[in-house]
């Protein structure tokens, strides 16, 4: 498949793209700090998918979010706050016996030492999703179907739904996967590389950082990522900060791919969370658009910057012209521009060095 997916119905009546996991509930910490020292904590919403929708709509999208939560007044927080960005929710499910998700972290970066989440999710409703819970059939007519492989580790049945939403069938959307290798998520650690693996073949667009890919498959660099995914049309490689490689080829044949490298943005980043759904939601934002590769990947950036330079996991984009003519700079402005609090309004300078 190639990595502009096609029109399948009429574009007025149908989501550009749908995006199929578990949100739950966050709660943020109203200081630094380790989890036990923290006083307060503010109600948010959290998931990957979700956040990857909230995006897209914000960004005048029509987007779609499919999901199981609680039959509580966490599960109405969520549909709420979630259709509060122009999200369409009406795939979303109350499951009556099961609660709906939530979670603690620091304000800390991931990847950092310090890092704290605690999940309260296990036996959330999403974790009840299967083939026969949310079948392949309802799911709305879309163009992309969005995915990550956190829903792969809440259980066998959420496995096996995303087994059964990969699998080719005739008139398949664009599959959209990002790995998102959590290893602390998964009830068998030893198991999840494989499994990532193969749901990464069985897509068409792949977003993988470096990093995970590395501690997942034990694999270095773009080239042999690639080597190890050779099939998706499109597999997107994130480099933290020297930026993003996409290999854009037929998928499956050695040697024909389009090799697109682009920077990564200086950013004075005041939160480093959110970065990696806000980058999968410019890159789709821009692939929905049939803009150039290199321009898929500077919407990503930008997208990613957005939100780093807020406080937390979502905010609105910049506006589309913004967001373009920064996209269409030269290659040596491009390289100058730093982005810090404030920089996606209108009427804001953006700053060069």
């Amino acid at each position: 498949m190639s990595g502009t997916p096609a029109r399948t119905a009429d574009a007025a009546t149908v989501a550009e793209v749908v995006c199929l996991g578990e949100s739950m509930v966050t709660f943020l910490p109203s200081q630094p700090g380790r989890l036990a020292d923290v006083p307060a904590f503010g109600r948010g919403i959290g998931g990957a998918e979700s956040n990857v929708a909230c995006a897209l709509a914000a960004a005048g999208h029509r987007a779609a979010w499919v999901s199981r939560v609680g039959a509580d007044g966490f599960g109405d927080h969520l549909v709420e706050a979630i259709a509060g960005y122009g999200v369409d929710t009406s795939g979303v499910r109350r499951d009556p016996s099961r609660p709906t998700g939530i979670y603690f972290r620091t304000a800390t970066d991931r990847a950092a030492d310090v890092h704290e989440v605690a999940y309260y999710r296990a036996g959330s409703a999403a974790s009840a999703m299967s083939p026969g819970t949310i079948p392949y059939g309802t799911l709305p007519t879309t163009r992309v179907l969005h995915l990550s492989g956190i829903t792969a580790a809440l259980s066998a049945d959420c496995l096996a739904l995303l087994h059964d939403l990969t699998e080719p069938r005739p008139g398949r959307p664009l599959i959209s996967f990002d790995v998102n290798h959590r290893p602390g998520l998964w009830r068998d650690a030893d198991a999840s590389p494989e499994v990532l693996l193969d749901l990464a073949r069985r897509s068409d667009l792949v977003f993988v950082g470096e990093d995970e890919a590395e501690e997942a498959w034990g694999v270095t660099g773009a080239e042999a990522i690639r080597a190890a995914l050779p099939e998706p049309a499109t597999l997107v490689v994130k480099r933290g900060a020297d930026g993003a490689t996409v290999f854009s080829g037929a998928g499956g044949i050695p040697g024909t791919d389009d090799v697109t490298t682009v920077p990564a943005l200086r950013v004075d980043v005041v939160a480093p969370v959110g970065a990696g759904d806000a980058f999968a939601a410019g890159f789709l934002s821009a692939t929905l658009r049939d803009l150039p590769v290199r321009d898929r990947v500077r919407h990503g950036h930008l997208m990613a910057a957005a939100v780093l330079t807020v406080p937390g996991d979502l905010t609105a984009p910049p506006a589309r012209a913004h967001a373009d003519s920064l996209a269409a700079l030269d290659d040596e402005a491009w390289g100058r521009l730093r982005l810090g609090p404030g920089w996606t309004g209108d009427d804001q300078e953006v700053r060069t060095t």
